[in-house]
Formats: C-alpha cells, sequence, structure tokens
C-alpha cells in the first residue's frame, strides 16, 4: 500500500474513533458500562468474522495462533481496556479530551516502544524532534483538557 494512502486511511478511521467513545457513553448509560463493552466487541467480533469469511479467506490458519508468544494474544485485552475507559472518562474529558489523551498516551509508548525495538518493531532512536512532538502534543493535550 502507497505511504500516503496508508495515512489517509489511518487519519480517516482515527476521526472515526473520535466518535466511538460518545456512541459508547451512551450505550453506557442505558445498559451500564461493561455491557455495553461487551455489546461494542460482540457487534465489531460479529463484522470481523463476516470480512474474514468474505474478504480473509476465513480462518484456516487461526489454529497457528497457538504458536505464538502469549502477549501476541493481548491485543483483544487492551482494546478492552482502552473501550471500558474510554467509556466512562468520556463524560468528564469530552471527546476531544478523550481523544487528545489517547493519542498522547499512544505516541508517548510508541516512542518508547521504537526506542527498545519491543515487540518485533525495528529500532527508531528517541530523537530532539521525536520528543519535542510528545511534548508538543502532551501540551496540546493539557489545552484541549483544561480549556
Amino acid at each position: 500500500m502507497d505511504k500516503s494512502v496508508a495515512v489517509g486511511l489511518t487519519a480517516v478511521v482515527g476521526g472515526m474513533i473520535a466518535l466511538q467513545a460518545p456512541i459508547n457513553s451512551t450505550l453506557g448509560k442505558r445498559i451500564g458500562t461493561l455491557p455495553a463493552a461487551s455489546v461494542s466487541f460482540f457487534i465489531g467480533t460479529v463484522v470481523l468474522v463476516v470480512l474474514a469469511l468474505v474478504f480473509g479467506g476465513g480462518f484456516g490458519r487461526i489454529g497457528e495462533a497457538r504458536h505464538v508468544a502469549w502477549y501476541y494474544l493481548m491485543g483483544g485485552v487492551l482494546g478492552a481496556a482502552y473501550v471500558t475507559t474510554v467509556l466512562v472518562t468520556v463524560r468528564n474529558l469530552g471527546a476531544g479530551g478523550v481523544t487528545a489523551a489517547t493519542i498522547a498516551g499512544q505516541l508517548t509508548a510508541a516512542v518508547v516502544v521504537d526506542q527498545l525495538g519491543i515487540l518485533n518493531i525495528s529500532k527508531h532512536t528517541i530523537t530532539a524532534p521525536r520528543l519535542a512532538g510528545v511534548l508538543l502534543l502532551a501540551a496540546g493535550t493539557f489545552l484541549v483538557v483544561r480549556y
């Protein structure tokens, strides 16, 4: 995939994520926090199963998951933690605050992952410009949440 297409697609889907917290929060107010997170993941799972069957060649290699390190199977746990947390915090922070805090946390953790080269990621040194980017994003998050 072309890099500019990848950036554009990621930005569009990232914009959709800003809708996820308020949608799940409203559902949570109606049916409860953990049931709402469960419903969200259930519907997402159904969509992914259909997509895998229609476009992804099915589940013929799913058994290979037992041969990967346990931490490569934790994506769903991390997703559940995120969805459940923002389902509640969006009520206080708003969609902008939740999105800003999410991106700040993601970038900070990603820069550390890059620096250490963990989880099969090639190393990318923390440089002064990269550090400045993280600090500017933290300042932006403060401004979005505070004002």
